[in-house]
């Protein structure tokens, strides 16, 4: 897990002209800072954007890459703002990025008090400065991390057992106890794909076609959309090969009517509880879909940005793919650079469809 490299890179290109860089100066922006150094004329110094000394005339200030650039041209570092030293985006990086070390390495997730102690925090500042970096709480990237853990091993092990303690657990008790929340299932019923859970699923009509709803006892854990019923039934059954697939009765049917109502009214949200599986940087990429409002859109590229991982495009849009909750983790507002659809895995005619209505609904409102 590398943060502050791509960090340095999301910044650098976010101040890639002196307008902006100034810009950034006047604001004492701390997105800026490490992304570029500015040396005042009259004074002979250089500082960071963020530096708290007295604004410079605009016309006095240059701009640098580099300290190293800065010092060639005959600055020398401001002793107020100490240019030279790791900046405090740098810092922070660096200490997220060894408190994911220690969350990933430890049998038992740390609690947020170790944690922050670990790296010389707060609790409070640490767990803000976590979730900035990483899109998540210390508690759900251990979570997720540990969630990674034993399905990869549920998957390689012979037995329970062996997985249990391929995955850190020390004891079968305190794996039991949380392989509910883990897997959604029990670890026999995860390794037989989905034996003996239960999965109540109904098929509705939409103005964008059949729809699929299903629900475990967490919460909903799929929405598919589709042309044909069949086929959406069947991808049901491919996700869960040897679950217990029932069909809905009256009342899981207003459930389904809610998704619906959903489609119609996306900026109304859907008030459900979700059963959402996933890696922690699929549970990162979500989340962050989760925040463009109806109506807007983001880019790939802008999303794996707001994840602090801007070089992980491509990660991004498989994210993007493994969602099997339609419009309630909405990936149909993820375009490309251009602005074109690009892939959707219920089509992109579909997806299109999708982002002109709810464009067409906040215009009206």
């Amino acid at each position: 897990m590398t943060f502050l490299p791509t960090m340095i890179k999301q910044t650098a290109q976010a101040f890639s002209d002196d307008d902006s860089r100034w810009q950034a100066v006047v604001d004492r922006n701390p997105a800026a800072d490490g992304a570029f150094f500015y040396s005042v004329r009259t004074t002979g110094v250089y500082c960071r954007p963020t530096c708290a000394a007295r604004l410079a005339r605009r016309r006095n200030v240059r701009f640098h890459a580099t300290c190293h650039e800065a010092e060639q041209a005959g600055f020398r570092p401001c002793k107020r703002c100490k240019p030279t030293e790791e900046s405090l985006a740098e810092r922070h990086a660096t200490a997220v990025a060894a408190a994911c070390r220690m969350i990933e390495c430890a049998a038992e997730a740390p609690s947020l008090h170790d944690l922050a102690n670990f790296v010389g925090m707060s609790s409070h500042h640490f767990h803000r400065v976590f979730k900035t970096h990483t899109g998540l709480t210390p508690k759900g990237y251990a979570v997720a991390h540990r969630s990674r853990r034993v399905r990869d091993q549920l998957t390689r092990r012979q037995t329970v057992t062996e997985a249990i303690y391929g995955a850190g657990f020390n004891s079968n008790s305190r794996f039991y106890e949380s392989s509910g929340a883990l897997l959604g299932m029990t670890p026999k019923a995860f390794r037989a794909g989905g034996s003996g859970t239960s999965i109540r699923f109904a098929i509705g009509e939409s103005w964008l076609g059949p729809i699929l709803v299903a629900a475990s006892d967490k919460g909903v854990c799929a929405i598919l959309l589709g042309d044909d019923p069949d086929e959406l039934a069947r991808d049901l059954q491919d996700r869960f090969p040897n679950a217990q697939l029932e069909g809905g009765d009256a009342d899981f049917e207003q459930l389904v009517a809610k998704v619906v109502g959903f489609l119609e009214m996306p900026w109304a949200g859907l008030d459900l509880p979700l059963d959402i599986r996933g890696s922690a940087f699929q549970q990162r990429v979500w989340e962050a879909l989760c925040q463009i409002p109806p109506g807007s859109t983001a880019t790939y590229a802008e999303i794996a940005e707001r994840i602090g991982q801007p070089m992980s495009v491509r990660a991004v849009a498989r994210a993007c793919g493994a969602n099997a909750l339609a419009v309630a983790i909405p990936c149909h507002r993820v375009v490309r650079t251009d602005g074109s659809p690009s892939g959707y895995r219920w089509g992109v005619e579909r997806k299109a469809n999708l982002l002109r209505r709810e464009q067409e609904a906040r215009g009206s409102t």
